[in-house]
């Protein structure tokens, strides 16, 4: 789309995403960037219009990006480590949601009235059935 893949690199060490690596990739962020803050400054406009403008460059903006991502290259060694910190990833969130529905079954037995947060549940649920899926995926391709 607009981006180049060669302008970037991998965020490797603080979360998931790009890093500028060239004066490229500079200037696409601050294009990226400069017209969430005109649009919130347009003099004139309804917060509603501005909403709705702020949400469809927010959208293009990410379509871009994962384009971006997709069409970095990656040898075998660079898919085997992100691989396996995004394994390590998985496993801390799944411990700190684990842990959130301890506490929240502990505090409503203190309380008296247990209640679970559906979001935590969904979340755990839904990890369970990507891991399921893709190894069904995985099984029936090879």
């Amino acid at each position: 789309m607009f981006g180049h893949p060669a302008w970037f690199q991998r965020r490797k060490y603080g979360g998931w995403g790009l890093t500028p690596k060239t004066w490229q990739g500079w200037v696409y962020l601050a294009v990226v960037i400069a017209p969430m803050f005109i649009i919130q400054s347009l003099p004139g406009v309804a917060a509603n219009a501005r909403l709705t403008l702020l949400l469809v460059w927010g959208a293009l903006i990410t379509v871009d990006l994962a384009d971006i991502m997709v069409r970095m290259p990656r040898d075998e060694r660079e898919r085997l480590h992100e691989a396996l910190a995004e394994r390590n990833a998985v496993w801390a969130m799944v411990a700190v949601l684990a842990a959130g529905v301890g506490y929240q079954v502990a505090a409503g037995i203190v309380r008296g009235l247990v209640q679970i947060d559906p979001v935590i549940i969904a979340a755990l649920v839904g990890g369970v059935a990507a891991k399921a899926f893709t190894n069904l995926y995985l099984e029936r391709r090879n």
